[in-house]
């Protein structure tokens, strides 16, 4: 697919869970256009896969369930690349599927931890910078999920729909500067996270979608690339699907 060169040059981008999946397709993307990419991960071996496959991009090991940790990376983010201006939250787990009666309590929790509290510990602390230089552009990647639900995947869903509801809320609170906070909700893509899944559920969500096949990575890579750009410069607290004609709403 042909894609069009946005201009990020002189933007120095954050995208976390950028190892691998949407994060690291996201980042390359963001990269082909001019940024400077800051891939936060867990997963060291991955993250240094990562910055072989995409030279010049840094890396850093950060949890995002750790605000401490988040700190830490952003300061030396800055120190080394210069100011954020850009954010993309991608880091999320599947989590197990469960009918909600027979849910893991732990597995809820974590899922809960790493894909709301992780989201809004990471613009928490990126946030303040933005306002002040009074520019910023986030994307919070949600999932069709959080709009519609998936049967045996309910801290999956909530989750998600606690993305929604986080992003329309900062977008209103930002709405007095030059920053642009929107969300994503994309159908299922053919990614590492599939593996947390078992592969009837995998089937149940492909059938739901009316193109009849996977989203496409550098599909959602082009619409964060359109949104973290400076021609985005009205439309904020705003979600934009990527589900293939599932949403209905």
């Amino acid at each position: 697919m042909k894609q069009n060169r946005i201009d990020l040059e002189n933007q120095v981008a954050v995208v976390t869970g950028g190892a691998k999946g949407l994060g690291f397709g996201i980042a390359a993307r963001l990269a082909a256009s001019g940024a400077k990419i800051a891939l936060w991960d867990m997963d060291e071996g991955a993250l240094k896969k990562a910055r072989e496959q995409l030279p010049g991009a840094s890396i850093f090991n950060v949890d995002v369930t750790d605000y401490a940790s988040i700190t830490s990376a952003l300061e030396r983010v800055e120190k080394t690349l210069g100011p954020v201006s850009i954010l993309v939250n991608s880091a999320g787990i599947a989590g197990p599927t469960h009918a909600l009666a027979d849910y893991p309590l732990a597995q809820w929790r974590r899922v809960i931890e790493v894909n709301l509290n992780g989201t809004f510990l990471v613009n928490r602390a990126l946030v303040p910078g933005m306002q002040t230089r009074n520019y910023g552009r986030i994307v919070n990647i949600a999932s069709i999920a959080g709009k519609e639900g998936n049967a045996n995947a309910s801290a999956y869903s909530a989750s998600k729909a606690g993305v929604i509801g986080l992003t329309k809320s900062l977008g209103k609170e930002l709405a007095g500067f030059d920053i642009a906070v929107n969300t994503i909700t994309p159908a299922v893509a053919n990614t590492p996270i599939l593996e947390q899944v078992t592969e009837e559920f995998v089937e149940f969500m492909l059938s739901k979608i009316p193109r009849g096949r996977f989203l496409e990575i550098n599909e959602v890579a082009s619409m964060v690339a359109w949104l973290v750009s400076a021609e985005n410069s009205f439309t904020t607290g705003a979600v934009f699907d990527l589900s293939g004609g599932r949403a209905t709403y």
